[in-house]
């Protein structure tokens, strides 16, 4: 076939695979040793090709966002070097990379609410007119060009804090393109997205590979990545276990490959008959000083062996719920009561005798970082079991917090140096292995989870799942917030739905789907059968 017959299809895909086929970055026998002796990344050898959507996945404690940090220039290794364009690179902090065409788009979102959108993407880089001052018509226009040529729909002028967390995440993105980078590493990026949201960031990605853009991609989501990527890189303790094409493998390789063993990604939840209400939530409603309604009238409840599932997109009010149950917001109106007893009006310490508590954020409310373990295994127990707090309550029996500590340990499988190493040195997923330990251990009837497995890999989501069905089938109250669709589909019995504070929605899991709890996620009306 003469080339003026040739399919402009054909073309395409063989100009792709011809871009495809030269490596664009190699990072070669990368070391990185973290003091005193944490071996990060040990001799990680790994390329990624001009054009290609290439995912990292691995355990927490992996090295994958070591590797990335690396690149960024946000971490400097010990050993190894980096070829960026066919040149040796070595980036001293993230500025330099960005200068090089090489961005990153964090987890936590860093942008300025009160801005606009187009505001917050010129920030640092604004266009001047000859007075020196910032000319906001070019600079709008020019953000408008770059949403333009990316398909991105965005309007310019909103405002940062009236738009939804997946349009925030893309501003984030535009703002890398609008500085003309090639490579975007994009970190955890569908973990606060609904199921309708997450198929437009993805078209978005492809189109963004399609013009010769380098996404790399870190994620916990194996289905994800496996739908998204070109290639995919498995990492575990440090080492690079092999790169594959994501055609020719599957989640369950893909989770043998990162954890070392198989993992189960069926429910294994029973049937189960829930006992007696333990949770009674009556009209509760939280408004702030300036009148702004955060819980509009909540009723329900959470009986004895049984999970509830809260689903939301963040913002429309689990934040709220969350600090009115333990205490630290107090609720306009409203009552709280746990068995029958009123608690709406009850300090924390208090409530602590009746709920054990998982909060989202480990490193700012669930634990000292700096302390070591046993401290953390111990807290709220050392006021609350008197065999800890030692003689008339005034000294911490140091005997029992070790074996208390130990038995911790021991029952939830927490991987350490030792119980006396700071609590920082942990992985993620031990971390939260000893905050769920510490909060099942103290026997509580009603269980208040906060996002429990939010950053956690494949392995220590499985066993946190494990605990939580545990806990349910001996008969105690769960109550589950979790921005994971597929993990309350897997645990709950029951889900509730928050939009802009209210509850839209108290479906029976087995009469719903995720595509009716997204679209209820996003203001959509439950249709009764």
């Amino acid at each position: 076939m003469g080339e003026a017959c040739a399919s402009p299809i054909f073309l395409n895909f063989f100009s792709r695979a011809k871009v495809m086929d030269s490596n664009l970055i190699e990072m070669r026998h990368i070391v990185k040793v973290y003091p005193p002796n944490v071996l990060a990344l040990d001799d990680v050898t790994v390329d990624f090709r001009r054009g290609e959507i290439h995912s990292i996945v691995g355990e927490n404690g992996a090295g994958k966002s070591t590797l990335m940090k690396v690149l960024y220039g946000i971490t400097h290794p010990n050993s190894g070097e980096i070829v960026y364009n066919g040149k040796a690179v070595h980036f001293r902090e993230p500025g330099e990379a960005i200068a090089a065409g090489i961005g990153m788009v964090h987890q936590e979102i860093v942008l300025i609410p009160e801005y606009t959108v187009w505001e917050n993407i010129v920030l640092g880089v604004e266009p001047v007119n000859w007075l020196g001052k910032i000319d906001r018509r070019r600079a709008r226009q020019r953000v408008q060009q770059k949403i333009d040529e990316f398909q991105f729909n965005l309007d310019p002028d909103a405002r940062v804090e009236d738009i939804s967390v997946a349009a925030r995440q893309k501003v984030e993105i535009l703002t890398l393109l609008y500085r003309n980078v090639e490579v975007l590493i994009l970190d955890e990026p569908t973990a606060v997205l609904t199921p309708q949201e997450i198929p437009q960031l993805f078209a978005e990605l492809n189109r963004l590979r399609d013009s010769g853009h380098t996404i790399l991609f870190i994620s916990h989501r194996l289905e994800e990545v496996l739908e998204l990527s070109d290639r995919i890189t498995v990492m575990r303790r440090g080492k690079k276990v092999e790169t594959v094409p994501a055609t020719e493998t599957s989640r369950q390789e893909l989770a043998r490959m990162m954890v070392g063993r198989e993992v189960i990604f069926t429910s294994r939840r029973t049937p189960q008959h829930p006992g007696e209400p333990v949770l009674q939530v009556e009209h509760l409603t939280l408004r702030e000083d300036h009148g702004r309604t955060r819980l509009d009238d909540l009723n329900f409840e959470v009986r004895a062996g049984e999970i509830v599932g809260v689903a939301g997109v963040e913002g429309n009010g689990q934040f709220e719920l969350v600090n009115t149950l333990m205490g630290i917001q107090k609720p306009t109106s409203g009552r709280i009561l746990i068995h029958g007893q009123d608690i709406t009006h009850s300090d924390i310490l208090e409530r602590r005798r009746f709920i054990s508590f998982v909060p989202q954020d480990r490193g700012k409310m669930g634990a000292s970082l700096p302390a070591p373990v046993w401290e953390n295994a111990i807290m709220t127990h050392h006021r609350l079991n008197p065999q800890l707090s030692g003689w008339k309550g005034l000294l911490l029996n140091t005997r029992y917090a070790r074996q208390f500590t130990r038995q911790l340990i021991d029952a939830f499988s927490v991987v350490l140096p030792s119980p006396q190493a700071p609590f920082r040195t942990l992985s993620g997923g031990n971390q939260q292995k000893v905050i769920v330990g510490r909060e099942l251990m103290l026997q509580s009837d009603f269980v208040l989870l906060d996002q429990p497995t939010r950053g956690l890999d494949v392995g220590s989501m499985e066993y946190i799942h494990d605990q939580v069905l545990r806990i349910r089938s001996e008969g105690r109250a769960v109550l589950m917030i979790s921005a994971d669709l597929e993990e309350i589909f897997l645990l709950a019995d029951r889900i509730l739905v928050l939009y802009r504070g209210k509850i839209v929605g108290n479906l029976p899991v087995e009469r719903t789907n995720p595509q009716e709890v997204g679209a209820l996620m996003l203001g959509g009306q439950h249709e009764s059968p």
